[in-house]
C-alpha cells in the first residue's frame, strides 16, 4: 500500500556560505493512512522545517515529499494544519473563523452544508456554548480548540499539528490532548504531531519517531498501548511506563552527546554578603542550620473595591540549610506570591519571612532570583549579563578572578561557546541558561526559581533541570522552587510542598522525596518509588482540579512529619 506522505532521501537547509544552516539531513519516513505519529525532538532539531515540507510550506533541497504516491508542491486543502500560536481573526467570533476556513475549501457545497460543517466541529472540541464569542474572550485553550476545529472542518485527509499545545498550562495542555485522541479516533485521520512532550507523545501516538539534534532520523517506537488511554491508569502501567523511560532516555542520551566538554576551575573569591566573623557569630546565636529559613503565618493581602483579598493564608514552613524545597499547585494558588516576598520584591501584610537569623526586607543579592524569563539585557552578551552582577557582589576579586567566576557558570549551563552572543540572537533556552548562570554565580544563600523552565519546550526543560541539578550538587545552595511540574517537583526538591487553591491558599501537604543524590532523570525514572511519588502529587493536584476546593482539605503536615 503506498504511503500517505513519504519522504525520500530530503534534506534541507537555510542560509549561504558559511552562513548556512543544514537542519534536516537524508531523511527517509513513511507515514501510513490512519496513522497517529508523533515527531519528538529537541529545539533546533528540525521538527517544524519537517512538518513545513509535509504542508508544502517548504520544498527540499534534496530528495522529494510525497503525498498519496504524488510530489508536494505546494499547500493543499487535503492537509490541514495546525499551528503552534492561534491565527485567529481577532475580530470574527468563533463561528466566523471556521466558516472563514470552510467557505474558502468547501465552495461546492450549500450554505446550509457549509453550515452543518462549522456546528459540527465547533461541537466537536466541545465549543458549543461559544459560537458568538470572539478570540480576545476565550482562553488560550480554547482558541486553540477553534483551530483545531477549523483544520478539522477543512475535511483533510492528514491532519498536521506543530507543538499545538505547548503555549498552554499544564492541566489544559493535558486536557486538550485527551480530546486530540477522542476526535481522531472518531474522525479516523491520519495525524502527524510535532511535540516536545514524551507523555503527550505517548497519550496520542500510535508510533513515535526521534529527531537528532544533527538533523537525521533518531529512534522509533511503537506504542501498542490500548485506547482509550486515561493519564491516571498509565501511571501504574508498567508497558506505559517502560515505554516512557526508553523515549526518555534516548533523547537525553542524544542531548548529553551534543553536548561541549568543561574546561574552566572556580576561582576561590568572597561574595559581599558572606558574613564578616563577628557578625556570623551573633547570627549564629539566633539562627541554625537546621531554621535557615523560616515562615512564620505568612499572610498576603491585597486591597480591593470590595475590601481585603487575602490571596495567602497562614503559610508556616522551615527550611535546613541547603535544603531544596518545591513548592506546587494549581494556577491562583500563592506559590509566586510566596516566592516574590521571600525576594523582597513583594511586601509581606502578615507575619514574617527570616533567612539566617534576619528578617527579610528588601530585595538583596543574598537572594538570587530566576524567572520565567530571564530579564537579560538585550544588547549585551552572555558573558556582559552575568558580569553585571558578580562586579558588584565580588568588589575585593581582581577583573581576572571575576572574569573566571562568570566564565564557570556559563560553561556549566552549557554555554561554553557561546560566551560572546548577544542576548538579543539567543533562543528561549539559551537565554534562560544565562539566568541561571547569573543566579549561581552571585554566590546566594538561598535561590529562589519562580517556574524557570516554564517558557521552555519539555526536552530543553529535561536539560536545563539536570544542568540545575548538577551545578546545585556543587554548591549545595538552599532554594525554593515554584512549579507545576510534577516530575520537575520531584526531580529536584528534598521535599514537595502543595498549595491549595487560592483565595486564602496555604499548605495542604508536605512530601518527603526520600530518593539518593546527585539525581538524574534516568535515575529517576529506574528507582522503584519513584512511580509513588509522582501519584501522591497528581492525586493532590486532582483533588483541586477546575479551581474546586475539596469539602476537607487536608490539614499542613509539619515540615518532616508527613513521609512520602
Amino acid at each position: 500500500m503506498t504511503p500517505i506522505l513519504e519522504f525520500k532521501g530530503v534534506s534541507k537547509g537555510f542560509g549561504e556560505g558559511l552562513s548556512r544552516d543544514e537542519i534536516l539531513t537524508n531523511i527517509n519516513l513513511s507515514v501510513r493512512d490512519g496513522e497517529f505519529l508523533a515527531i519528538l525532538g529537541f529545539s533546533g532539531t528540525g521538527k517544524t522545517t519537517l512538518i513545513n515540507l509535509m504542508a508544502g510550506l517548504e520544498h527540499p533541497d534534496r530528495g522529494e515529499v510525497l503525498f498519496a504516491g504524488r510530489r508536494i508542491e505546494g499547500p493543499g486543502p487535503e492537509r490541514g494544519l495546525v499551528f503552534q500560536s492561534y491565527s485567529l481573526m481577532p475580530w470574527l467570533t468563533v463561528r466566523g473563523n471556521v466558516s472563514l476556513a470552510v467557505d474558502a475549501v468547501h465552495k461546492g457545497k450549500s450554505r446550509a452544508q457549509r453550515t452543518e460543517l462549522v456546528e459540527k466541529y465547533v461541537r466537536m472540541v466541545g465549543l458549543g456554548h461559544a459560537f458568538d464569542r470572539r478570540p480576545a474572550e476565550l482562553s488560550g485553550g480554547m482558541r486553540q480548540r477553534v483551530s483545531v476545529a477549523r483544520a478539522l472542518a477543512m475535511q483533510p485527509q492528514v491532519l498536521l499539528m506543530d507543538e499545538p499545545l505547548s503555549a498552554l498550562d499544564a492541566l489544559t495542555r493535558a486536557n486538550l490532548a485527551d480530546e486530540i485522541e477522542r476526535i481522531s479516533q472518531v474522525e479516523k485521520k491520519t495525524v502527524v504531531l510535532i511535540t516536545n512532550d514524551v507523555d503527550e507523545a505517548i497519550i496520542l501516538a500510535d508510533r513515535i519517531v526521534c529527531l537528532n539534534p544533527d538533523g537525521t532520523l533518531g529512534a522509533q517506537y511503537d506504542v501498542t498501548l490500548p485506547r482509550p488511554r486515561d493519564r491516571a491508569a498509565m501511571n501504574h502501567d508498567e508497558a506505559f511506563k517502560r515505554l516512557r523511560g526508553e523515549v526518555t532516555q534516548y533523547l537525553m542520551d542524544v542531548g548529553i552527546n551534543a553536548k561541549s566538554a568543561e574546561t574552566r576551575s572556580l576561582p576561590n573569591v568572597t561574595p559581599l554578603h558572606a558574613l564578616p566573623s563577628a557578625y556570623a557569630k551573633a547570627a549564629a546565636e539566633t539562627s541554625s542550620d537546621e531554621r535557615y529559613l523560616q515562615y512564620s503565618q505568612l499572610h498576603k493581602i491585597y486591597p480591593t473595591p470590595k475590601g481585603p483579598l487575602t490571596v495567602v493564608e497562614d503559610f508556616e514552613l522551615t527550611l535546613k540549610k541547603g535544603e531544596f524545597v518545591s513548592l506546587i499547585g494549581h494556577s491562583g494558588c500563592g506559590k509566586s506570591t510566596v516566592l516574590t516576598m521571600t525576594a523582597g520584591l513583594n511586601d509581606i501584610s502578615k507575619g514574617a519571612i527570616v533567612l539566617d537569623g534576619r528578617h527579610v526586607e528588601g530585595a538583596d543579592p543574598e537572594r538570587a532570583v530566576v524567572f520565567q524569563s530571564p530579564s537579560l539585557f538585550p544588547w549585551l552578551t552572555a558573558k556582559q549579563n552575568v558580569a553585571v552582577g558578580v562586579d558588584r557582589v565580588y568588589p575585593k576579586a581582581s577583573q581576572a578572578e571575576r572574569q573566571d567566576v562568570v566564565e564557570y557558570y556559563l560553561e556549566r549551563v552549557g554555554l561554553g561557546d557561546a560566551m560572546d552572543k548577544p542576548a538579543a540572537e539567543m533562543s528561549n533556552g539559551m537565554r534562560q541558561r544565562v539566568g541561571i548562570a547569573r543566579a549561581f554565580a552571585l554566590s546566594p544563600k538561598l535561590l529562589l526559581l519562580d517556574e524557570p523552565f516554564g517558557m521552555l519546550d519539555s526536552l530543553t526543560r529535561w536539560e536545563l533541570q539536570e544542568v540545575l541539578m548538577e551545578v546545585w550538587s556543587r554548591t549545595q545552595v538552599t532554594a525554593v522552587c515554584v512549579t507545576h511540574d510534577v516530575d520537575e517537583a520531584i526531580l529536584l526538591a528534598d521535599r514537595v510542598v502543595m498549595m491549595t487553591n487560592g483565595p486564602r491558599a496555604t499548605i495542604g501537604r508536605i512530601m518527603e522525596v526520600d530518593l539518593p543524590r546527585p539525581r538524574t532523570r534516568k535515575a529517576l525514572l529506574e528507582h522503584p518509588d519513584y512511580y509513588r511519588y509522582r501519584e501522591q502529587l497528581l492525586s493532590f493536584l486532582e483533588e483541586y482540579e477546575h479551581g474546586r476546593k475539596p469539602a476537607a482539605a487536608p490539614a499542613p503536615s509539619s515540615p518532616r512529619s508527613e513521609a512520602a
